[in-house]
């Protein structure tokens, strides 16, 4: 593909096709009700979820202890982390309050992906429940733990492709329901990942190539196959509705703490981003929940930022970092994704601000600053969303997004939102490999 024309366009990727660190500030964003002008979905959407959701949550009591002290609903903390964000300002330019969404620490499958993925699973399990007579809406969800529902389960398949953490969720939980599932993965995903899901009772299937290879091959396997169900982290509405629901349970939070989100003390919220389905549908629901007074921006590595080229491109998932001559490797395994989801670049052209482009060492250095000052440990991927509020005031560009939305005078009421995606269920071995890595 010849991208001249796009390198003239957007002069920002020149520095995306050198590898450099930058920000792609979003032209085509909206504001008030210009946003939802036809828009795919509604808050009826995130509804619908969250009723589904509480549907099951007495089932994954039973299944899941970690899922007791929240009565079965999978949420994770909020947390103010005041020693992480005096070393930044130290460090950075830094300006404002950080938090820290704990989606690292999720129950069940110790990520971002265990609300889309385990929702999504859910969610074909009822359907085939209900078609088949067997589930009425006003059940208690406990029978389906039942012998009578496992052999149900066990005669269907539930396959995926998975960088890793998607993986993780869709194999654990399809796994304890009863079905049979498969994992396809790249290559370059971890082997902790692959080793943790085999021992769940999940067929993992390994590929050369990245991400979307394996995706590609997933789901020619499963349709193949009448009794296989696809969870494709590229396209699926169920997925991207599963991950909605964090908004809502995130503005009970931020209430619950005292936190104010208003003109004067606007909310930015950064989201580390591989294919774009997680990241997607949280900012979905974020900008439902908060409108005008949040501002969401994705953070992708230098050698895997597809999300940046899709949407200022305009090609979403029509061009692929190889495009423009970038290889897509990196330590952040969870975003090392080549091609977007183009059903999510397209729906999020009226919502998000921007996009960070980061390089890899720095994603150590962020966490060994988080384990030393807070005692937290969350996976190197997750710990790119601290490039944000700190890059946010030191890019021309997005110094300029701040002044263009009058933001410059309240700086230093902003509330910056990090959201860890990922860590829980790293092995103690690795996690300490982690800490011990310099690039």
């Amino acid at each position: 593909m010849d991208i001249t024309k796009f390198l003239e366009r957007e002069p920002v990727l020149k520095e995306v096709a050198e590898k450099k660190e930058t920000v792609w500030i979003n032209k085509k964003k909206k504001t008030g009700e210009e946003v939802w002008k036809n828009f795919p979905f509604d808050e009826n959407d995130i509804k619908d979820a969250e009723d589904r959701l509480k549907r099951f949550a007495p089932l994954l009591m039973e299944y899941f202890d970690d899922t007791k002290a929240t009565n079965g609903i999978i949420e994770s903390p909020l947390k103010k982390i005041p020693n992480m964000e005096k070393i930044l300002k130290e460090k950075t330019s830094l300006e404002g309050n950080l938090y820290l969404k704990m989606d690292s620490h999720l129950a069940v499958a110790g990520s971002i992906k265990a609300r889309g993925g385990i929702y999504e699973v859910l969610y074909h399990a009822e359907k085939l429940a209900m078609d088949s007579g067997m589930l009425k809406e006003d059940d208690d969800y406990r029978i389906l733990a039942s012998d009578k529902f496992r052999k149900f389960f066990s005669r269907y398949t539930i396959q995926v492709g998975s960088t890793g953490n998607l993986g993780l969720s869709i194999g654990i939980s399809s796994a304890t329901l009863g079905f049979k599932v498969i994992v396809h993965m790249s290559n370059d995903a971890k082997q902790w990942k692959k080793d943790l899901l085999r021992s769940k009772g999940a067929e993992v299937v390994e590929y050369d190539g990245d991400f979307t290879k394996a995706v590609e091959l997933g789901r020619k396997k499963s349709d193949e196959d009448p009794n296989s169900y696809f969870v494709d982290d590229e396209n699926s509405s169920t997925l991207f509705l599963g991950y909605a629901v964090a908004a809502n349970r995130i503005k009970k939070q931020i209430e619950d703490q005292g936190i104010k989100v208003d003109k004067d003390n606007p909310a930015f919220f950064y989201l580390p981003c591989g294919v774009g389905g997680s990241p997607g549908g949280v900012s979905f629901g974020l900008k439902k929940v908060f409108g005008d007074n949040c501002h969401i921006f994705y953070i992708e590595p230098t050698h895997a930022p597809c999300m940046l080229i899709g949407m200022a491109t305009g090609l979403n998932g029509d061009i692929c970092v190889q495009d423009f001559g970038i290889d897509g490797k990196t330590e952040a395994d969870g975003l090392a994704v080549g091609r977007p989801s183009g059903f999510v670049g397209k729906v999020m052209e009226p919502i998000i601000s921007g996009i960070f482009t980061m390089n890899d060492n720095k994603l150590f250095d962020y966490m060994r600053d988080l384990n030393n000052s807070e005692d937290i440990k969350i996976e190197p991927s997750a710990c790119s969303a601290f490039e944000g509020p700190i890059k946010l005031f030191e890019y021309e560009e997005s110094k300029k997004y701040l002044e263009e939305n009058n933001l410059l005078d309240v700086k230093e009421n902003i509330n910056h939102f990090a959201w860890a995606t990922g860590g829980k269920l790293v092995p103690d071995e690795i996690m300490e490999k982690y800490l011990e890595t310099y690039l």
